[in-house]
């Protein structure tokens, strides 16, 4: 059967240089800017697939020049056809867009994202909805790295300066991410209302969770809606609950039955 190609990514970006007058409420204009951002590195992992993709600029000659690793990053979301991301639909997704227009891509295949950040606002009541927090919550056996080597904004400077040690701990801080991300997700699919119908790619030919594609469902109940009811299933692999497509009402029912 076949399965959606499902991608957990975490992107790095390098930070705008700009020359300015003051470190507090400082606007700063395009002439003001010395060097524009760029991806500096990227991990990505195929959901349930143990290999981490990782690529970074450390082997560059120029640092700036992201081309590479854009076309790499394309490949990959030329074959997604979801993709997971933690803030992806404002931060990661919008800037590989950026970047890959900047250097000519045409754009990848559509593919849907999968916004673990957007997720945990619309369904839960965190108190913080930071990568770091809900992964400390919610899978502390896996929770996002910290790099206390190179604390705070440190990582990224001595990375533009070529540390070599800075650029180990970029890429077990990035590929951790991921690692931590796409157990985050796990942790939350069951929750997601929306979440893309995995059996919608499956073709299945019996009853399959739209959520993680086990045909490991069992008729639970029935749900209603203002026209109809329904069969409603609860999946023993994920948790999740879906029901069927197609009304049990009988025709005298539907005939009888108001709508306001």
């Amino acid at each position: 059967m076949t399965q959606p190609r499902i991608l957990v990514l975490d992107i790095e970006t390098a930070p705008v240089l700009a020359y300015v007058w003051r470190t507090f409420k400082e606007n700063v204009s395009w002439d003001q800017i010395s060097t524009d951002w760029y991806i500096l590195s990227f991990a990505a992992k195929w959901l349930g697939d143990p290999r981490v993709i990782y690529y970074d600029q450390s082997k560059r000659r120029n640092i700036e020049d992201d081309r590479v690793l854009m076309r790499k990053l394309w490949k990959l979301l030329d074959e997604a056809d979801v993709v997971i991301a933690h803030n992806g639909k404002k931060f990661d997704i919008r800037k590989i867009k950026a970047r890959f227009i900047l250097n000519g891509f045409p754009p990848p295949s559509p593919f849907r994202v999968i916004d673990t950040l957007l997720e945990a606002r619309k369904e839960f009541a965190f108190t913080s909805n930071r990568l770091v927090a809900l992964t400390d919550m919610l899978v502390p056996e896996d929770k996002k790295d910290d790099h206390a080597e190179f604390p705070g904004f440190s990582l990224w400077a001595e990375c533009l300066k070529g540390n070599p040690r800075a650029w180990a701990v970029m890429e077990t801080y990035n590929k951790q991410d991921v690692v931590s991300l796409e157990k985050l997700y796990l942790k939350l699919r069951a929750w997601m209302e929306g979440h893309p119908n995995v059996g919608a790619f499956t073709d299945p030919d019996e009853p399959t969770c739209p959520k993680c594609g086990s045909t490991h469902v069992i008729k639970k109940g029935h749900r209603f809606t203002q026209t109809g009811k329904y069969i409603r299933y609860q999946c023993q692999e994920c948790g999740g609950w879906s029901r069927g497509r197609t009304t049990i009402n009988t025709k005298a029912v539907r005939d009888n039955l108001l709508v306001q």
